[in-house]
């Protein structure tokens, strides 16, 4: 597909039924099928698209140069490039994302689509269109340089991460991000290695049951029809105790562990666009000072490079503030639904788990 002409339009799917059903394994490339609705009600949209096109949506997205503000906004986080097979550097990248046989992948995934499909003003990318609705995939051609990826590869300039702000509001964003980023990336780590430990668990339990069925002995000596009773009895309550440990593993990834992933992920997004701002401020003091001290032949013309840096920076921190507040209510609303979809599933769980310890127990006492 050749290159996309971007244009602002509606798009013609919901942007928030946006579904990743299916995943597909082919050597070492994973294949995802999206399905998306129609707007007219018609019926639906099934494209089958692989990371390479996921990153093709993104640099579109990235580079609308001739949207007024464009840097100012919050892109959605693309998940890290999946891998089958993945080395275990890769896999702790990943994270949750690597869990459950691609399944929080694919949640990822619909999260990506869906904030992307339902943003004021990325949804109005022709690309987003194309990436949802063409049976056929879109191009992968070689992702060309632009100012947009070089501010973005601008992280690694330190010096300018520390430049002091001259609106309270982005100082105080900056700080406030500073400490959330930390903490959250840290929260998240640390409930991974529950659910680490709650899998390790779960295997050792399998291994302990299977190994008490070894215990067991034909024959009719009552006492050794008593031991492999209960070696039979155990083995009951050790695979009960590792099907508890699953489903309290998977639930954990499934409501809490994406939340706390999705929201260390956009932490990130908010601080890159931050940071761009900032380059921008920079770029814009650096201007002014050659305006102020320009020679009178040069005067208007950098007259003129100072009012477009000025206007171009204005554009962005409107656009910004508009990011900040809806990622502030859209972040409370997230991790809310992420924490009643973690206590709602662990209660199911417990209920079930103590159906089935009462019944271990009312089979111990029947052994008595």
């Amino acid at each position: 597909m050749e290159e996309v002409q971007e244009g602002a339009s509606a798009p013609s799917v919901h942007g928030h039924n946006i579904k990743v059903t299916e995943v597909v394994i082919d050597g070492d490339t994973l294949t995802f099928l999206i399905v998306s609705q129609k707007l007219s009600g018609t019926g639906e949209y099934h494209v089958y698209r692989i990371y390479e096109d996921l990153e093709w949506l993104q640099h579109h997205l990235f580079s609308q140069e001739d949207v007024p503000g464009i840097q100012g906004v919050i892109f959605p986080p693309i998940p890290a490039k999946p891998q089958v097979n993945a080395s275990a550097k890769v896999m702790k990248q990943l994270g949750f994302l690597g869990l459950g046989e691609w399944q929080p992948y694919c949640k990822a995934l619909e999260s990506f689509l869906r904030q992307v499909a339902s943003h004021s003003v990325l949804k109005k990318s022709k690309a987003v269109e194309i990436f949802l609705t063409s049976a056929d995939p879109p191009g992968r051609q070689r992702v060309r340089k632009n100012i947009f990826n070089r501010l973005s590869q601008a992280v690694g300039e330190m010096r300018k991460e520390g430049h002091k702000d001259v609106d309270e509001f982005f100082q105080a964003a900056r700080d406030q991000n500073l400490i959330i980023t930390g903490c959250t990336k840290s929260a998240t780590e640390r409930f991974l290695d529950v659910v680490l430990t709650e899998q390790k668990i779960a295997v050792a339990c399998g291994h302990f049951s299977a190994a008490l069925h070894l215990c067991v002995e034909a024959g009719e000596d009552p006492d050794k029809q008593a031991f492999s009773s209960i070696c039979v009895k155990l083995s009951e309550v050790f695979e009960s105790i590792k099907k508890n440990m699953m489903s309290t593993a998977e639930n954990n990834v499934s409501t809490l562990g994406l939340g706390l992933d999705l929201e260390s992920r956009y932490q990130e997004a908010e601080k890159e666009m931050l940071f761009r701002r900032t380059c921008k401020l920079a770029e814009l003091e650096t201007a002014r000072r050659n305006a102020e001290k320009a020679k009178p032949v040069k005067k208007a013309a950098m007259e003129e490079v100072k009012k477009a840096a000025e206007t171009e920076f204005n554009h962005i921190c409107g656009v910004a503030k508009q990011e900040i507040a809806r990622y502030e209510a859209a972040r409370v609303q997230m991790l809310q639904q992420a924490l009643v979809q973690w206590c709602e599933k662990q209660l199911l769980t417990a209920r079930e788990s103590a159906d089935q310890f009462d019944q271990c127990l009312q089979g111990f006492r029947g052994m008595a």
